[in-house]
């Protein structure tokens, strides 16, 4: 115990130092930089990712609200799709949150057939809302479509 008391005391004395230098302490910081650098970009990008996935799963439930609408309808109503006397239009904008914003647009297409109908519904971000209709239709996937769902209904 008494050689232990005497080492420390002689390394006091003498002035050996084992700390870091400053060279390496600012190397240590850049390296930390570094990485956290690395990790911002890595948290970015799974901000944006979880943004998609929700504009996703947003559309999917307005394609598939149109669906449900168009399953009750009887074949005469469907064959008179959209009817302006029902509040139907097949190219509207959806205000998701009722901000007065519209984040959506849903496209409707109903294709009749001898015993049903053909049914596809497309919905896009609020980007696509002035973009002409037969142009998203002509290439959804091109067109960032978040929704493409297509259905027979028969009657």
């Amino acid at each position: 115990m008494m050689t232990t008391v005497r080492r420390i005391r002689r390394k006091m004395i003498s002035g050996t130092s084992s700390g870091f230098t400053m060279i390496e302490a600012i190397i240590g910081i850049a390296l930390m930089g570094i990485a956290m650098l690395g990790l911002a970009q890595i948290f970015l990008l799974g901000v944006a990712n979880n943004r998609r996935a929700g504009e996703i799963a947003s559309a999917s439930f307005f394609a598939q609200q149109r669906i449900d609408y168009l399953r009750a309808l009887t074949a005469a109503e469907l064959d008179g799709y959209p009817s302006a006397a029902r509040g139907e239009s097949a190219d509207e904008t959806i205000d998701a949150n009722g901000d007065g914003v519209s984040e959506f647009r849903r496209i409707t297409q109903i294709t009749p057939g001898s015993l049903s109908y053909t049914v596809k519904i497309l919905v896009f971000p609020a980007a696509q809302i002035g973009a002409a209709a037969a142009t998203l239709t002509a290439d959804p996937w091109g067109n960032r479509a978040r929704a493409v769902i297509n259905t027979v209904i028969g009657r």
